[in-house]
């Protein structure tokens, strides 16, 4: 069982998608069930759907979905250098940058939703494979220290983040 993060795991700007997850209960169950969720919403979309964007210069369903799958990827590699015991400092990342060069919008709705299934679950698969001593270990990137746990934590509020923007802006 990962529990969520203690202060001091995390900085109070990760704090601001921290606070969405649930307090309670196991972090690879919280994963897994938004996963399922997610996979369902995206599922009842269409192709027109996909495209859409809810304001000019504003990021289509299909760049969301894309941003998602970097993010769990680029997550995720940090994740697992902090539980490997990483010393280096890794790098951040600009998400404006990665969601354009990743050109989302090329690709099918059906594609990307896809692509993030198999990362997610590779997310899943890594988080199931960790010694739970390694949970608290601490890496950094972009000068910012953090433990595994409050990485897995980020993971799922980050997703969340979206989701309530999906709802409010894209599907509603």
């Amino acid at each position: 069982m990962i529990e969520r993060p203690e202060q001091g795991e995390y900085t109070e700007f990760q704090s601001r998608y921290i606070t969405l997850v649930p307090p309670e209960g196991d972090l690879k169950v919280i994963l897994r069930e938004q996963t399922q969720h997610v996979l369902a919403l995206l599922g009842g979309l269409t192709e027109q759907q996909g495209e859409y964007r809810y304001a000019p210069g504003k990021w289509s369903i299909k760049e969301v979905i894309g941003h998602l799958t970097d993010n769990d990827r680029i997550m995720s590699y940090r994740l697992l250098c902090f539980a490997r015991g990483e010393q280096a400092m890794l790098p951040g990342y600009e998400e404006n940058d990665y969601a354009a060069a990743g050109e989302f919008d090329r690709f099918t709705l059906q594609e990307m939703i896809t692509h993030y299934r198999i990362v997610r679950e590779s997310t899943l698969a890594l988080l199931d494979s960790l010694p739970e001593d390694s949970y608290t270990r601490k890496g950094s990137f972009g000068g910012i220290a953090m433990s595994v746990r409050a990485q897995a934590c980020l993971i799922i509020g980050h997703e969340l983040h979206h989701l309530r923007v999906l709802h409010e802006r894209y599907l509603n």
